[in-house]
């Protein structure tokens, strides 16, 4: 599945993902944040993702008075790791997107497989994007460097 970003004006924003995200559930945890990459992935692309994902919880962290909640390398990470493995399949439903890939329902996952806790803790990885340092991302192991959809532009 190649994700074809939209037409500027017709991009979702975060507050109209985070709604369709919240329409279906009463709270907002990990699978929800999931979720909402999951479709910000789908419909402006891996690239433009980032930046509306990580906005959006920096935004809605300073709102809530904990602006140091919002952390640079977990919202990339994610957003990055999501979005490999949507290209995966191409699953139209996110259920099944979840039923297929786990693993990304475990919130530990970055930690578990990708980043020593020490580094993700840094200030430097809080503030800024920091690569993985216990084992490459699925497609830097394959030697591809960057998401698929990414490669594709």
């Amino acid at each position: 599945m190649t994700v074809r970003p939209p037409h500027a004006a017709d991009a979702p924003d975060f507050d109209t993902l985070l709604a369709e995200v919240m329409a279906t559930t009463g709270r907002f945890g990990h699978r929800e944040h999931v979720h909402l990459t999951w479709l910000a992935v789908r419909r402006v692309g891996v690239r433009a993702a980032i930046g509306l994902v990580s906005d959006g919880i920096q935004r809605t962290a300073r709102y809530a008075g904990a602006p140091q909640k919002y952390h640079a390398t977990v919202s990339r990470a994610w957003v990055e790791l999501v979005g490999f493995h949507a290209a995966e399949h191409g699953e139209d439903d996110f259920d099944a997107f979840a039923d297929h890939h786990p693993a990304l329902l475990d919130k530990r996952l970055l930690t578990a497989r990708f980043y020593r806790s020490s580094t993700l803790a840094s200030a430097q990885a809080k503030a800024d994007w920091i690569e993985p340092d216990l084992a490459p991302f699925p497609w830097q192991d394959a030697g591809r460097g960057r998401p698929r959809e990414e490669a594709a532009r």
